[in-house]
């Protein structure tokens, strides 16, 4: 099955047209709060154990369906771009219908030595806020 990746700007044309589109970023609590993508929705892909390793959220699946059904049209995204691709991957398996995944994530895909090879969100001056309404907030939508 393949993920259709479409690029940051691509990614607010649709959030921006009202067609219904969310914006799920899978990225972890701390790094959501730090600034994100206007109107996101939180559900990390990935937590860390009681020991501070980071594991699979063996509920990121249910909590995305319980929370936006599985007709949502969603775009995820990520700090690079990894976890949103294997997140995007994951809700397609699970019946999923309308999954894209924005390349680049929240601050760009980079190389071996860390530098930027395609700037994510932020760095192409789209528009990041670290506000966030409680709904949208990943101890709100556990709760669902």
């Amino acid at each position: 099955m393949e993920i259709k990746r479409i690029t940051p700007e691509q990614a607010k044309e649709l959030l921006d047209s009202k067609s219904g589109y969310v914006y799920l970023d899978v990225r972890t609590v701390p790094e959501f709060e730090a600034g994100h993508v206007p109107g996101a929705k939180n559900v990390p892909v990935l937590e860390p154990d009681a020991f501070g390793h980071m594991r699979m959220n063996r509920r990121f699946v249910e909590i995305v369906e319980t929370s936006f059904g599985k007709d949502v049209k969603l775009i995820t995204g990520c700090q690079k771009g990894g976890r949103s691709l294997k997140s995007a991957e994951l809700l397609l398996s699970a019946g999923f219908g309308n999954v894209l995944d924005m390349r680049g994530g929240f601050g760009g895909e980079t190389d071996e030595l860390g530098r930027v090879t395609f700037p994510g969100w932020a760095p192409r001056g789209l528009p990041t806020t670290r506000e966030s309404a409680p709904e949208d907030c990943y101890a709100s939508l556990t709760k669902k």
